[in-house]
């Protein structure tokens, strides 16, 4: 029967991928990755060749991919362009949690505060003016907003903000701001509205029943945690 190979490569447009087994030894792994090494260094010792490394289901640790890494670059002609796994981390798998999940808020945030969240902030209350929220996603309001408002702060140019009275000092989509008109009439009546970027890159402050054509897959508030 003949033997399985624990490093494939192939070649691509981009250059060269190496599959490694998931299953075997890591030992067994590093030693005929020597080996194909030195295959590939026979064969072509002249355009630099970007090389992707396919680890599939196999977690190896910072080390370990650097040992690997080493191994390849020691054929002059060959750069690592990527590693990928299938693998998440507790890090990345912790990560990913906080920012597909909504936290939900039960408070005012006061003049001065800055309550901030990885992914959906739900806050069931007021931002005084003074006041900052920010959310890696987006931001719903079940209250009145006099504060400030930063949505997709780490770079979502998709998010939204919602809230039951509109009267921002300033509102953040990503990188965009918008400041709030001068002063707002005192007996005006609210409606809950909502604030995204256009397409011509500005943020715009429309009615909510824009929002289910504009961005459909925000369709329903599903739990997160709760704090106070």
């Amino acid at each position: 029967m003949k033997k399985k190979q624990n490093v494939v490569i192939k070649g691509t447009k981009d250059g060269l991928t190496l599959h490694l087994n998931d299953k075997c030894a890591y030992v067994e792994l590093l030693a005929e990755l020597k080996e194909k090494m030195v295959t590939v260094d026979d064969q072509d010792q002249g355009a630099i060749i970007t090389v992707t490394v396919q680890l599939e289901n196999r977690y190896l640790t910072e080390e370990e991919i650097e040992e690997i890494t080493s191994l390849i670059l020691e054929q002059k002609h060959l750069v690592v362009g990527e590693v990928k796994s299938n693998v998440m981390t507790v890090e990345e798998a912790i990560r990913w949690k906080e920012e597909s999940e909504i936290v939900s808020y039960t408070g005012r945030v006061r003049s001065g505060q800055i309550l901030e969240v990885a992914g959906d902030l739900l806050l069931i209350g007021d931002v005084n003016p003074g006041g900052t929220v920010r959310a890696g996603r987006n931001i719903y309001i079940m209250g009145a907003l006099k504060g400030m408002a930063h949505a997709g702060c780490y770079g979502d140019d998709c998010a939204v903000i919602v809230a039951g009275q509109m009267m921002p000092t300033q509102l953040r989509i990503s990188r965009y701001l918008n400041r709030a008109p001068d002063r707002y009439e005192e007996d005006e009546s609210f409606e809950t509205e909502c604030a995204y970027i256009d397409e011509s890159n500005q943020i715009v402050v429309d009615r909510l029943q824009v929002l289910k054509h504009l961005r459909p897959e925000i369709s329903t508030l599903k739990g997160g945690n709760h704090s106070g």
